[in-house]
C-alpha cells in the first residue's frame, strides 16, 4: 500500500514539475527528480536495504569480498570495450591484463591478484565514453530504481546492458540469480557510505554524483569538499 501511494505521488508530480525550487544549474527538473528520489527511498527502505543488511549479517566478510571481486572482474569486459571506443590503448591493455590474470590465477575473479601485480582498477561505461567524445552531459536525472544519473549517462545504460557478460548466460535461472546477487552486493557495499551523508540527502547525493562523474571523465578532483 505504501509503494502504491508513493507511485501515485510520483505520477502526480509529473504534472507539477514547475513547483518552486531554488534552481540548480545542473538540475532543472528538480521537482520531478525529488519525487522519483522519494519513490526510490521508499522502495529501498522496504526492500533493498533490509535485504542488503540481511546479506551482510549472514555473509562472512571474506566471502562477501569474494563476491564483490567476482562481479568487479565481470565489469572488466565493459571497461575494455569502452577503453577501445575511447582509443585508450594503454588503459585497454591494463584492463585486459586484469581480466586475464584474475579470471585465471584469481579463480574466476574471486581474488584480485592483478592489483598486487600493479594493474590498477579502472571504471568506464558508455556514458563516460560519450563524454570523452564531447557529447553534452545534459540535466541531472533520477531514474526509478536505478537512482542518480544524467541524460547522457541514462542513454549510455542501453549499450552498457549489451556489454554485460551476465546478459549472455544461457541458463535463465542462473542469469537471474547473478543479476540479483550483483544488485544485493552493490547495495550492501553502500551501507557504510550512508554515514557520510550530510544535510539534505537528495542534494548531497546529486552533487556527489555529478562531481564523481566529472572526476571519472577528467581525472580532476572537485573543488567542493564533502
Amino acid at each position: 500500500m505504501v509503494l502504491r501511494k508513493t507511485a501515485f505521488s510520483l505520477l502526480l508530480s509529473m504534472c507539477v514539475i514547475g513547483q518552486s525550487f531554488a534552481e540548480h544549474p545542473d538540475d532543472p527538473w528538480e521537482g520531478f527528480n525529488r519525487s522519483v528520489f522519494q519513490f526510490n527511498e521508499t522502495v529501498d527502505d522496504n526492500f533493498f536495504k533490509p535485504v542488503a543488511k540481511g546479506y551482510r549479517y549472514v555473509t562472512p566478510d571474506p566471502v562477501e569480498q569474494l563476491v564483490t571481486n567476482f562481479f568487479s572482474n565481470i565489469g572488466e569486459v565493459p571497461n575494455i570495450i569502452n577503453d577501445i571506443l575511447q582509443l585508450e590503448g594503454k588503459q585497454a591493455a591494463n584492463d585486459t591484463g586484469r581480466l586475464l590474470v584474475n579470471s585465471t590465477i584469481g579463480m574466476l575473479g574471486l581474488l584480485d591478484v592483478a592489483e598486487h601485480m600493479g594493474l590498477e582498477k579502472n571504471y568506464e561505461d558508455f556514458g563516460l565514453t560519450m563524454g570523452h567524445w564531447q557529447v553534452p552531459r545534459g540535466p541531472y536525472l533520477v531514474l526509478p530504481l536505478f537512482g542518480p544519473s544524467t541524460v547522457r549517462s541514462a542513454t549510455g545504460m542501453v549499450p552498457d546492458s549489451y556489454m554485460n557478460p551476465i546478459r549472455y548466460v544461457d541458463n535463465v535461472p542462473t542469469r537471474n540469480v547473478l543479476y540479483v546477487m550483483k544488485v544485493v552486493d552493490k547495495r550492501a557495499g553502500l551501507l557504510k557510505s550512508e554515514d557520510l551523508i550530510l544535510g539534505d540527502k537528495y542534494t548531497f547525493i546529486r552533487d556527489t554524483y555529478i562531481q564523481n562523474r566529472e572526476f571519472l571523465l577528467t581525472g580532476e578532483q572537485p573543488e567542493d569538499d564533502f
